[in-house]
């Protein structure tokens, strides 16, 4: 009976023993702290290391969103509301803010075909909003194809009216239409390489996938970078065959570069006719490209059409390219000739240049091109600090926080109190994750009325980062106690472990709110009892545990509906080597808050079950739960208020078939 009644309240207390606290719970706790000082730098930080650590819920997305649109950033705000929608696309006022933030940030399409679905899907309220925006938008897009219609019509060579219609039958969803217009628009200007990625995208849409594949082949090989970087990243992880590089050719016969790859591939193949073929229309296209002039001439002299090789390879040995020239030089057995004095080397771009290239490109989203230029504008000027802090911010934009943080602890240390502070910021926001040991603590002390007791539960971990491995080893020490310590006379009844736990684990890095744990140790009593031979017993112990919650937490900025759930299974081996599962459910509504005041009202549903089928272990409970705080507390200490209605679960238990409990404790919890 007392070891009943002992594991039956420490599993209700604590859902987990030797769990560790939700990783992202500390993360969240600063942003909503930061969010009512009104830090808004200091609360996206810390929303975005939660989310690293696992909090992908609609509600920290929405949250963070929010934040962006106080400090004006409108676009990252579109991109977190984008999240929240997939996450929960029922969430018709999230899919509407994320309509209205694309139709202000230049993404029509998207806008229109949001405000599609929520007339069609939504809510009454939803609907009629997004019905207005859809028909104000769609009425817009539709006048303009006629307009654009008309102009070319009258004038087919007009590049800007095949672009704009294109761009506008695109953003109405007419696909067939726009690609019609966008190969119009690439045929008068081919050097406008960004409409091949247009062409690619809108042929896959509609599935013609061999001219998707032409259009990706002939911009990846092409001469402007930005729209080569993009097409490397569409195509598939394979190199192309001979028939898609034809195909590329037909649709960008100019493209000298992807015609030279063809032709050697051509060579690789055996098929050195075809390659000749190709080489020489290079030569003809481009008499500069002296590459494909020595490759043509080596052909020739191979095949012994001397006369025709001999012209081309003196072209290579009078051209600019030393390297290309000696080859030449060797298959003819030709003397070296003298070497002319070498000009010095290209200086770089000066510094002032090459930091304004990387702040362009960090505000337009070209990440690597940042990076890239800035990098060149620290090499020219060390001392830069401003430089320093946005090789940060790319670099966290980058999710490579790694190199985030090194950048930010160096501009950390600027003379500019204004740079120092935000750096100082984001490095310590981002320095806990790559602490080589990281401190743990959490406490729950709560009341029963069932038992008339108070209890408490707490547990210290020293957990060290093992670099990049996905384990954490750990150090702990557990408390379980209570007030009363006994019941009953004649045989005492103990109500709770009254003991210590020292041990030594190892868990999984938490991913999307799932963890793996195990652990062994020495259970230590403080108490002389009569039901354990001595005052120490090993304790071995493991399991998984995951958590989730979405909607409107406490500590958020908005009130709403909210679900929390906790799942976990424990192995025990001082309790008979048993199994015990443990599903913990809350739902219900947050409310506004009233001042530094948070109240959140819900429903418990909770199920514990256990392996061996004891009476004690398998029970259900349900009931109102109350969570509240206050603005001045601790950041992670939230008192609850809980009556529960409890059902054990087996027939004939010697407990009886069902208790009432009214419990009432604080939860509080710290990383370090």
């Amino acid at each position: 009976m007392s070891k009943a009644v002992l594991i039956c309240l420490a599993m209700l207390a604590v859902p987990s023993w030797g769990q560790a606290p939700d990783p992202a719970y500390p993360h969240l706790e600063r942003a909503y702290a930061a969010l009512r000082s009104k830090d808004y730098d200091a609360a996206i930080a810390a929303f975005r290391r939660a989310l690293d650590a696992g909090a992908r819920r609609p509600a920290v997305y929405k949250d963070l969103a929010y934040t962006y649109l106080k400090v004006g950033e409108n676009e990252a705000a579109r991109d977190q509301f984008e999240q929240a929608m997939r996450l929960d696309p029922q969430d018709f006022h999230v899919a509407l803010e994320y309509a209205f933030l694309c139709y202000e940030t230049g993404r029509e399409a998207e806008a229109r075909r949001v405000f599609d679905r929520v007339r069609r899907e939504g809510d009454p309220q939803s609907r009629q909003t997004a019905e207005r925006a859809f028909q104000r938008i769609d009425a817009a897009l539709a006048a303009g194809i006629e307009r654009w219609r008309r102009v070319v019509q009258a004038d087919p060579g007009n590049f800007s009216a095949h672009r704009e219609l294109a761009r506008l039958a695109d953003h109405r969803d007419e696909k067939a239409l726009a690609l019609e217009h966008y190969r119009a628009a690439w045929q008068l200007r081919p050097e406008e390489r960004e409409l091949l990625l247009d062409i690619a995208r809108l042929a896959r849409d509609l599935g013609r996938e061999n001219e998707a594949m032409a259009a990706l082949l002939a911009a990846s090989r092409g001469s402007e970078p930005r729209a080569a970087d993009r097409a490397r990243e569409l195509l598939p992880d394979r190199y192309p065959y001979a028939y898609e590089f034809e195909a590329a050719l037909n649709l960008d016969p100019a493209n000298v570069k992807l015609r030279r790859e063809y032709a050697y591939l051509l060579l690789e193949m055996h098929r050195t006719a075809d390659a000749e073929r190709q080489f020489a229309r290079i030569v003809a296209d481009a008499p500069d490209d002296l590459l494909a002039t020595a490759q043509l001439g080596f052909l020739l002299l191979d095949r012994g059409e001397h006369e025709q090789a001999m012209p081309l390879l003196k072209r290579v040995l009078d051209g600019g390219d030393p390297e290309l020239a000696e080859r030449v030089r060797k298959t003819l057995n030709l003397p070296a000739p003298r070497r002319p004095a070498q000009p010095p080397p290209a200086s770089p771009p000066p510094a002032s240049d090459a930091k304004a290239m990387g702040r362009k490109s960090l505000e337009l989203g070209y990440l690597k091109d940042a990076v890239k230029y800035l990098q060149l504008a620290h090499e020219a000027d060390p001392l830069d600090f401003e430089v320093m802090l946005d090789l940060g911010r790319a670099w966290n934009i980058l999710k490579r926080d790694d190199e985030a943080i090194r950048w930010f602890d160096l501009a950390r240390r600027s003379p500019d109190p204004k740079i120092a502070a935000e750096a100082r910021r984001a490095w310590r926001n981002l320095r806990p994750a790559y602490k080589r040991f990281r401190h743990t603590f959490w406490i729950l002390p709560f009341y029963s009325s069932r038992w008339k007791d108070a209890f408490g539960y707490a547990q210290y971990k020293l957990e060290a980062k093992l670099k990049r491995l996905p384990l954490r080893p750990y150090i702990s020490v557990r408390f379980a106690g209570d007030a009363r310590r006994t019941i009953g006379s004649v045989l005492p009844r103990y109500l709770s472990e009254s003991s210590f736990v020292a041990g030594v684990g190892i868990r999984t890095v938490t991913w999307n709110g799932l963890t793996g744990w195990a652990e062994a140790g020495s259970d230590i009593s403080y108490l002389d009892r009569h039901d354990r031979p001595g005052r120490m017993a090993p304790d071995y112990r493991g399991g998984v545990s995951f958590s989730k919650g979405f909607g409107a937490l406490l500590g958020g900025e908005a009130p709403g509906w909210f679900f929390e759930t906790y799942v976990d299974g424990l192995y025990m081996s001082r309790f008979d080597h048993t199994f015990l599962g443990y599903f913990q459910n809350r739902a219900g509504y947050t409310l506004p808050a009233l001042g530094s005041f948070q109240l959140q009202a819900g429903w418990n549903g909770n199920l514990t079950v256990e392996a061996k089928r004891q009476p004690w272990a398998n029970f259900a409970e349900y009931g109102p739960a109350l969570r509240f705080r206050w603005s001045w507390m601790p950041k992670s200490m939230v008192i609850s208020v809980d009556l529960l209605r409890g059902v054990y679960l087996l027939a004939n238990s010697p407990y009886g078939s069902r208790y009432t409990d009214l419990r009432v404790g604080v939860w509080y919890a710290f990383t370090r």
